[in-house]
Order: structure tokens, then C-alpha cells, then sequence
């Protein structure tokens, strides 16, 4: 199979997918990669406990683990951070495949979830950004494209723009962040690569301890049975709260309430009882447009990813 090429570039108010020019990985390296809100600190929470035991971190998760794409941080820090690391570096991207340099030495963990919950919970972070974050995200150097626009009142029109419009031209959804749909597609294109491993948030929801042991199996850490319940206790989300500084980006300054913000509610299918059979049928009409039918069971369903 041959391996995935760059072929468009991703440039908005919160990202760019050209910080990733000056990266070099080394074979060791995990990268994290998702859409958005799909439990994605969840799993860079889930690495951090298995490359350091115990919690004994050299400093925030968040800080040793940067979102590359993200435009908000000057580059030259970024680079300057993973590349003093002198342990096992883990990373993280919402970009997808087709607009990452793709480097088959390191291993990738891609999470899923459904894009029902995903947009709940995109609408709770969209909608609880302080001020600031809108002050200082489009009034950067360099933006490409408009700038980022505040949220509507109400979380059924943020539904409709989500599922019908895309922030750039190529994509049908995701308004006004990027496709979550088509991003998950591009990484399903590639599931039979060895080097990616999916998981599924309504997996870790359902059995995190066999999640654990199927991560820490991909990174070829050896983990006892003990060990995986430890880390399973770490990162329960009544745990992640109470770490929400170290674990949520910029400790939780961007948003009004804090990590606790961040990490709302975590639950799953909140949308059945908020969503009437008609607006439900945009997100049908989206899917129809961006996703595999295979691709699609795997995201509302989770479960092992079929060969």
C-alpha cells in the first residue's frame, strides 16, 4: 500500500498545516491525531501515563505534548520544546491526513468519535472561549481567510452551519472550524497501515482498561495488569478534572469556567434528545457526502477496526 501525500494545504484562524515543514520525527515518536473534541486530550492523558509512570511528569501534559497545527503558538517555541525532549516524545494534530507530512517510522494514534456528540461538544468549547482568545487568534500575523466569527445564540443553528458548510472550499462540513467527516475519511483511507492504530471514545467510554492495553501493546511498552488499572485511575474523568491545569491546552485559560470547561460533561448521545428527525437529516445528507459507509459504522459505533 502505498503511503498517504500531501496535497492540500490547511490554513485558517486556528491552524496551519505548514508548521509541520520544520519538523523532524524521530522513530520513536507518537503522534495523536484527531479531528476535534473526540477525546483527543483524553489520549495524550493516556500516553503521558504510560511513558511516565505514576505521574511523574517533567512538566503540564499539555506542554509536552503540543498541537503542532495550531497557529496560536509561535513555531519556533514548539520546536524548540519537543526538540530539547529527551524522552519518548508524543505529539498532537487535528489535521487531516491528506495536509500532514506523513512519516512511516513513527506511530499514530487516531481517535474517533460520533459526529452527533462531536458537535455538542465543539458548541460547548466554541461557545465558552473567553474574549481574548477571539482578540488574539485573528489578530495574529499572518491569517489566511476570514476571521474567526463568535458563535451564534443557539446551539440549533451552530447544528445547521456545522453540518452544511465547510470553513474551506473543498469541504461540505465543520463550519466554522474545519471537516470533521472528511478528516476522519482521510485517515480511514489508511487504516491498514501498521503504523495507525484507531481508537474510538465510545470504547474508552465502554472498557478503558482493554483500551489501555491495546495502546500500550502498539507502543510496544510492556504493562502488567496493575498497571494499566493505575493508569485507568489516573485518567478517569473525575480524575482529568481535578488535573484539568495540567492536562487541558493552556491550562484552561482560554475558556470562561476554566479546564473544568473544557472537560464538560464527557457523555455520549446527548444529542437524541435535542435534535428533532429533521435536523437530524442534515447530519445524514453530510455523511452521505464525506464518509464510506464503513467509516461511518466505525464512528458511530466504535469496535475493532475490520482488516
Amino acid at each position: 500500500m502505498q503511503y498517504p501525500r500531501k496535497e492540500k494545504v490547511y490554513q485558517n484562524h486556528h491552524i496551519d498545516s505548514e508548521r509541520w515543514v520544520a519538523f523532524e520525527p524521530r522513530a520513536t515518536d507518537v503522534c495523536i491525531a484527531s479531528t476535534m473534541k473526540t477525546g483527543t486530550t483524553w489520549t495524550q492523558a493516556l500516553v503521558a501515563n504510560l511513558l511516565f509512570p505514576n505521574q511523574k511528569f517533567p512538566k503540564k501534559v499539555s506542554e509536552l505534548s503540543p498541537w503542532i497545527d495550531d497557529r496560536s503558538i509561535p513555531i519556533t517555541s514548539v520546536l524548540q520544546e519537543i526538540n530539547t525532549q529527551s524522552h519518548r516524545r508524543f505529539i498532537k494534530t487535528h489535521l487531516p491526513l491528506y495536509s500532514l507530512r506523513f512519516f512511516p517510522e513513527i506511530k499514530y494514534i487516531y481517535v474517533g468519535r460520533d459526529g452527533r456528540d462531536v458537535a455538542l461538544s465543539i458548541w460547548n468549547h466554541y461557545l465558552n472561549y473567553t474574549d481574548e482568545v477571539y482578540k488574539n487568534i485573528n489578530n495574529l500575523p499572518n491569517l489566511v481567510g476570514n476571521k474567526f466569527p463568535k458563535p451564534p445564540r443557539k446551539f440549533k443553528i451552530f447544528w445547521r452551519h456545522w453540518c452544511t458548510k465547510g470553513w474551506f472550499d473543498w469541504e461540505n462540513d465543520g463550519y466554522p472550524f474545519w471537516s470533521h467527516l472528511s478528516g476522519v475519511q482521510s485517515w480511514w483511507d489508511y487504516k491498514d497501515l501498521p503504523n495507525i492504530l484507531f481508537l474510538h471514545y465510545a470504547d474508552m467510554k465502554r472498557d478503558l482498561f482493554s483500551c489501555i492495553k491495546k495502546v500500550a501493546s502498539f507502543l510496544e511498552i510492556e504493562i502488567t495488569s496493575a498497571e494499566i488499572t493505575n493508569v485507568q485511575n489516573s485518567i478517569s474523568f473525575e480524575a482529568m478534572r481535578a488535573n484539568a491545569d495540567s492536562y487541558v491546552p493552556d491550562g484552561g485559560i482560554s475558556w470562561k469556567g476554566g479546564g473544568k470547561t473544557f472537560l464538560n460533561k464527557g457523555i455520549n448521545g446527548r444529542w437524541r434528545d435535542l435534535l428533532s428527525e429533521e435536523e437530524l437529516q442534515l447530519y445524514e445528507a453530510a455523511t452521505k457526502k464525506s464518509v464510506s459507509f464503513d467509516c461511518r459504522y466505525w464512528l458511530e459505533n466504535g469496535g475493532e477496526v475490520p482488516d
